[in-house]
């Protein structure tokens, strides 16, 4: 692996390239934003110049049909070096499966690989990398992986599964955001503090990610400044019950859940997701 690609350099993406430099790998990057890249990357104006240099290329992108047409493009460079693909999008179930058939019949392997804990777990190397795929994929891109983050969890041997694991893993997270938010809006508007709540919910049994991380790092100072905009969360939670119901299942409480976030990016599209808090005060002062 002389050269390690990788596409797509947002928050999140610009964090794991970064990292891969950290780890020691030559990194050729592409963005759309040749300013993303991460110093000691190199920047390369098409996802066909990662393709022919790069044996192994990472994905951070914002949805299945950015990760679509990345995969056309892939297949369509005739003199490429890539052999294997590691998606960290999160881009749901059937996506990931049909990505994977793509690029399996033009030789190219696929190791779903998409990640939580956030831009500041990316930094920290603390970041979650939940990732499936066949045995000789997944040892093949092994130390692309623990490039990424010390935290790995290998979840199935075929793509989808960490799709799976990782859309139930932010159902959760963002139904604990909501439903904390909703709790805390009511504490104060009796008269409890912020601060008082949080310090007693995370020594009881209401204590989450969303009460020890998202409101004392996020809500509580008013930084909202997590790295993750609401759109996608709410995407995320849309994937969730598109997947479910794909199963035959219904999903009720995924319903509630999807309609708040819904809601809240349709009024603050590009708003960091930890300021769902603001919306739900409002919304509870309002009386819905």
């Amino acid at each position: 692996m002389s050269e390690i690609g990788f596409v797509g350099l947002g928050n999140m993406g610009s964090a794991l390239a970064a990292n891969l430099v950290g780890a020691g790998f030559d990194v050729v990057a592409h963005d759309l934003r040749p300013d993303r890249c991460p110093p000691g990357a190199e920047h390369a104006t098409s996802v066909g110049e990662v393709a022919r240099r790069a044996s192994v290329i990472v994905l951070s992108l914002p949805d299945g049909a950015a990760s679509e047409r990345v995969a056309r493009d892939l297949l369509a460079v005739g003199e490429r070096a890539t052999t294997h693909v590691i998606d960290t999008s999160t881009i749901g179930v059937q996506a990931a499966r049909a990505i994977a058939a793509r690029l399996a019949g033009g030789g190219i392997a696929y190791v779903d690989a998409p990640v939580s804990g956030g831009v500041a777990g990316a930094r920290a190397r603390t970041l979650a990398v939940i990732y499936a795929g066949a045995d000789r994929d997944c040892n093949h891109v092994e130390r692309v992986l623990a490039g990424l983050s010390d935290r790995r969890f290998r979840v199935g041997d075929r793509p989808g599964l960490a799709q799976a694991m990782k859309l139930a893993n932010n159902f959760l997270s963002a139904t604990a955001l909501a439903a904390t938010s909703e709790a805390i809006a009511f504490g104060q508007s009796v008269g409890l503090e912020m601060e008082t709540m949080l310090r007693v919910l995370n020594a009881a049994s209401g204590q989450s990610a969303a009460t020890s991380d998202k409101f004392p790092n996020h809500v509580l100072n008013q930084r909202y400044a997590s790295g993750f905009a609401s759109s996608l969360m709410a995407k995320d939670v849309r994937l969730y019950l598109r997947a479910v119901g794909e199963g035959g299942r219904a999903a009720t409480i995924g319903e509630v859940t999807a309609s708040i976030w819904d809601r809240f990016a349709a009024a603050e599209p590009e708003a960091d997701f930890t300021r769902i808090f603001p919306f739900v005060e409002e919304a509870l002062r309002k009386g819905g």
